[in-house]
């Protein structure tokens, strides 16, 4: 006979927030305890460990024995009878209903004790070991969270050690401005420290969560110190302030922040108000200018490199600010276009200026021209093709390929079957060939098919939805099974409603509106529509059973969708939806596997679901329902 079930307790820090905001009421049922500790176990918060034998044969007797036992061993053999029978009765009362769902509940209030002490109350120590093991070891840790006298001295050294340093750089400063030979102490130690920063890989220091509280401070004060120098009223020589802007602003690039890249900007504005002759080594600016965006040409656009190989501080930081604009346009416009409202849609066409900095590769079947290149050779690896420039989007269909221009238009390659270029024809085409779109249709977002015989989906900036391609099933939302082979306008539910998100499924469409409705059409088996039937729809129809739907992704024969805020995934189809079963699912149902996730995008493929959290991690369905 086994003890109650022990357990271990691993809490997962990215599901703090989700904890924080439980109800502490719905831990007072059994249904609601049951269910939140189902999502403990589901998340692998709470691991089984193995159950201790509890040993109850009792204490052993003589078969034969002549001799009367003394009362000295009959008081010993009671007090084991009577221990051996303690324990079988607390194991007893351990594997009782009741008591089970009291650990239960013990269980889940120091999840949601410990989400929110960690949130609101974390000191400098984590106290996550702490809170895996039993009562008692929770309040030994709880005693010894505070600081240590040995942390206590290394703090002390380190902040007093960099006083010094600091106090002795400005010295020996002021000292050599009224000496007559050069005294390079301090330089030699700034030029140091600026190697260092140097060999160091890119956004070293950017995870601050992973800082010590001591290291943060400390680079808070070199930052300070660093600021202080490059004033004009710094008593540092002219060499000494280049080498603190530039160390200063290493340590802002490598901490990965705008706020950070602000704040040297603003240092490098007021250093050049009053010393014009300021400035930065053009080697140094290139080198960060490259981590930040390999193809910049910032500096040679502006012409700031001179003939020493310096340019001016306030240039320097002019430029900077152009290059973190630059890098923000095209973030918005390649990654979170789909998001853009109808308010702010202007900035879904990428300006100009970008236009000559985009470069496309390629790879894989160039079967029928799809690739833009002159054969139709397989290509092996990723090759840079000069068919596609000025590209803001493109889009790989069925034998197909798709460009969307800066300037808001469609071209198309490839095979030309069932009108699916959306031509005008059914021919194959070998270079991009542009759509006849109307002038004031801006397209922002291509998706096309990668099965069936080919259809796909064009939103434009206004969020009207076109589509052409074939039609069977009733995939296009025209109200019929015809093939159309120039972008056509879907009218019907849609019409007057502005779309900001859309995917092209196989044989089935799906599109998101504005006020967060999901609208679906075309072959309706395995129940991959959404609707609770197997039925085909051939206009777009409203997917009732959810709402506030931020974003849409369809598979071979199942869809995706995410709630606007991230945190709801909702999946129907046949197959590949996150459950620990391969049933089909004809209504949208919730993955649990989720739950605290924020989720940022969704992508489907014929067999296979993927998902990408917020904190960069990816993530297969299948793999999350196995948890």
């Amino acid at each position: 006979m086994s003890s109650s079930p022990c357990v271990k307790m691993k809490w997962a820090e990215h599901l703090n927030t989700a904890w924080v905001a439980e109800n502490l009421e719905s831990a007072m049922g059994r249904e609601g305890a049951s269910e939140l500790y189902e999502r403990l176990v589901l998340m692998q918060e709470v691991i089984a460990t193995p159950q201790e034998v509890l040993h109850l044969k009792g204490p052993p007797l003589p078969d034969f024995d002549s001799e009367k036992l003394t009362s000295t061993e009959q008081a010993h053999f009671l007090e084991q009878l009577l221990a051996s029978q303690n324990n079988l009765g607390r194991a007893v009362c351990a594997d009782s209903p009741f008591c089970s769902l009291l650990q239960k509940r013990l269980t889940i209030f120091r999840r949601i004790f410990y989400a929110i002490s960690t949130k609101y109350h974390q000191s400098g120590n984590n106290n996550e070991s702490a809170m895996s093991k039993n009562a008692a070891a929770t309040c030994d840790a709880q005693k010894t969270s505070s600081p240590r006298g040995s942390d206590a001295l290394v703090e002390m050294g380190v902040r007093t050690g960099l006083s010094l340093l600091f106090s002795l750089l400005r010295q020996n400063w002021a000292m050599a401005s009224q000496m007559t030979t050069e005294f390079n102490l301090c330089n030699d130690v700034l030029q140091t420290a600026l190697g260092v920063l140097h060999s160091l890989p890119p956004l070293s220091l950017s995870n601050e969560s992973k800082l010590p509280a001591l290291g943060l401070t400390s680079l808070k004060e070199v930052t300070s110190f660093l600021k202080s120098v490059s004033q004009p009223q710094s008593p540092a020589d002219a060499l000494g302030k280049r080498l603190a802007c530039e160390l200063f602003l290493l340590l802002c690039v490598q901490r990965g922040s705008l706020s950070y890249l602000l704040e040297w900007m603003e240092m490098a504005l007021c250093a050049s108000s009053g010393q014009p002759t300021a400035c930065i080594s053009v080697a140094t600016f290139n080198d960060i200018l490259s981590q930040m965006n390999k193809d910049s040409d910032c500096l040679a656009k502006h012409g700031l490199d001179d003939s020493e190989g310096f340019t001016p501080l306030y240039q320097a930081a002019v430029c900077l600010m152009e290059e973190i604009f630059s890098s923000a346009s095209h973030y918005t416009r390649t990654f979170i276009a789909h998001d853009v409202t109808h308010a702010d849609k202007q900035t879904c066409v990428a300006p100009p200026s970008d236009a000559d900095s985009c470069v496309v590769y390629a790879w894989g079947s160039n079967s029928s021209h799809q690739l833009a290149e002159g054969t139709s050779e397989k290509i092996l690896q990723p090759k840079l093709v000069t068919n596609f420039p000025k590209v803001q989007q493109l889009e790989a269909g069925q034998y197909c390929t798709f460009v969307i221009d800066n300037d808001g238009a469609v071209s198309a390659c490839g095979k030309g079957s069932y009108g699916r270029l959306g031509l005008g024809d059914s021919s194959n085409q070998t270079a991009p060939k542009k759509l006849s779109f109307d002038a004031t249709h801006l397209v922002k977002k291509i998706s096309s098919s990668k099965g069936s015989d080919g259809h796909t989906l064009a939103l434009t900036v206004e969020g009207a939805l076109f589509s052409w391609g074939d039609g069977d099933y009733g995939k296009l939302g025209h109200g019929n099974i015809s093939t159309q082979k120039y972008p056509k306008l879907i009218q019907g539910p849609l019409a007057g409603k502005v779309v900001k998100c859309i995917c092209a499924g196989y044989r089935h469409s799906a599109a998101v509106t504005e006020d967060g409705q999901l609208y679906t059409w075309g072959e309706g088996d395995f129940g991959r529509l959404g609707h609770g039937d197997n039925s085909g729809r051939n206009v777009p129809t409203l997917v009732k059973d959810i709402s506030n739907v931020g974003q849409v992704a369809c598979g071979s024969s199942h869809t995706i969708a995410v709630s606007q805020d991230g945190r709801t995934v909702w999946t129907f189809g046949g197959g590949k939806l996150g459950f620990e079963d391969a049933n089909r699912v004809y209504r949208p149902k919730v993955v649990d596997a989720f739950a605290g996730l924020y989720i940022r995008k969704v992508a489907c493929g014929s067999h296979s679901s993927l998902a990408l959290t917020s904190s960069g991690q990816v993530a297969p369905l299948v793999a999350l329902c196995k948890r």
